[in-house]
């Protein structure tokens, strides 16, 4: 049985970790390409870093948005898989705040605004080092049939935790 949509349980913690570490296993893009590292996916949230590096930066010498872009989707992907439901952006939008220049590490994080349905809202935050907002992000979702990791697993992972 699904977990309630906001269900913060011990079972949902442990459920939404699974799904980050499956999803990170596979995500040659965020990881092997751009770097990016995962460091918590949560029921409706997820945190996510990434180094600016050289291969990074546009023509101003400052962080390509497209990267940015993609730091925020990437953590937006991961918070609204974390209740194990087959989740993919409908929509989404960026406002770019202020520059990131090569060196800075840029956090992402995640909050889910609303889950109605098969459809959420997404609130992404980037900062830098510094604690500054870089950019804005919000991201609509849907969800479509499936699941990331197997049901039978996410089962079975549940039951073995309350047996212990």
């Amino acid at each position: 049985m699904s977990p309630h949509p906001h269900d913060d349980s011990a079972d949902a913690r442990e459920l939404a970790r699974r799904v980050g570490e499956a999803m990170y296993a596979a995500d040659t893009a965020s990881k092997d390409t751009l770097g990016m590292q995962l460091l918590s996916c949560e029921p409706g949230r997820a945190t996510m870093r990434m180094a600016v590096q050289a291969l990074h930066l546009n023509g101003h010498k400052i962080c390509h948005g497209g990267f940015m872009f993609t730091l925020a989707d990437s953590t937006f992907a991961y918070a609204c898989n974390s209740r194990n439901h087959n989740t993919v952006a409908s929509g989404c939008s960026i406002e770019f705040l202020r520059p990131a220049h090569e060196g800075d590490e840029l956090t992402c994080e995640g909050v889910e605004q609303t889950l109605s349905g098969r459809h959420g809202v997404y609130d992404m935050r980037i900062t830098n080092q510094k604690g500054q907002a870089v950019a804005l992000f919000r991201g609509k979702s849907t969800q479509i049939s499936g699941t990331v990791i197997p049901t039978d697993d996410a089962a079975a992972s549940s039951k073995t935790e309350n047996h212990a």
